[in-house]
């Protein structure tokens, strides 16, 4: 079965012509579907894509990775360009996401930068929840996703507000995108702020298979310290994983690491980029 992935948004561009813009934005191309995954935060992604010649309208659904702007706040555009469509996320994607850094006053608001009326004006039709999504017969969501690594945690900055009140956010709705291949999984990654190691290990297990061929987008390895970015790197050898792109949250310094520890498995994963699984 052939993949293509196409980012369409990302921190740094591929090529000249391309916008970069922080956030994500991809397009995945697999049993004859097209999914968005993500739709960056501003216009980048519709700019780039009329710049690869994508039309919007052959788009056959939209998943949003989590609730974060940068992920979501170019989801209006996209609905101006596809109509009426179906957005699979979590729940928890219409929590009122915050953050707060120790040496911050206020706490900063980065949840969806739009109101679910507002969309489903815009043609989008909400599929909300916690299990796996099923989108065809290869490709599916991963739904909550498990913390089971004694390395892996979300940083102390991120909050919902309820009411007046602040309180610790464990992102649940952090989710991935799993493409079956015989080859392996592809797994596409939002933030990856519940772990890249945390999602490929629950991708194994809820799909059954244990070869995973292709990672690509944030890692959140930014700004985690040298020992997890061993961890990491030693578990992506042991699972064996063939080609990792990394994109957005990953950071200079563990794209670093990563591209020294893995070679020619690795690359940077840039608006503009294409890549193909045949």
């Amino acid at each position: 079965m052939k993949v293509k992935l196409i980012t369409l948004c990302e921190n740094t561009a591929a090529k000249p012509g391309f916008i970069s813009e922080w956030g994500w934005s991809i397009i995945v191309q697999a049993d004859d579907l097209n999914v968005l995954f993500d739709t960056g935060g501003n216009f980048a992604a519709v700019r780039n894509a009329d710049r690869l010649g994508v039309d919007f309208r052959t788009i056959n659904k939209i998943v949003l990775s989590h609730a974060h702007a940068d992920h979501t706040g170019g989801l209006r555009e996209v609905l101006r360009r596809t109509g009426e469509i179906e957005v699979i996320a979590h729940p928890a994607v219409w929590e009122l996401k915050y953050t707060k850094r120790p040496y911050e006053k206020k706490a900063a608001f980065i949840g969806v930068p739009f109101t679910r009326e507002e969309l489903e004006l815009f043609g989008a039709s909400f599929k909300l929840s916690k299990e796996p999504v099923q989108i065809s017969e290869n490709i599916m969501t991963t739904g909550e996703i498990l913390v089971t690594t004694d390395f892996e945690a979300i940083e102390p900055i991120f909050y919902v507000k309820e009411k007046d009140t602040l309180r610790y956010d464990s992102i649940p709705d952090d989710l991935a995108l799993i493409v079956k291949t015989e080859k392996g999984l592809v797994i596409i990654l939002g933030c990856g702020h519940r772990g890249i190691i945390n999602t490929i290990y629950h991708a194994q297990n809820i799909t059954g298979e244990k070869k995973v061929h292709t990672v690509v987008g944030g890692t959140h390895l930014f700004p985690k310290t040298d020992e997890q970015i061993d961890k990491t790197i030693a578990a992506l050898k042991k699972i064996g994983v063939k080609k990792i792109g990394v994109s957005h949250c990953t950071g200079f310094h563990a794209s670093m690491r990563l591209a020294q520890a893995l070679g020619d498995k690795f690359f940077l994963n840039s608006a503009g980029t294409i890549y193909n699984l045949d």
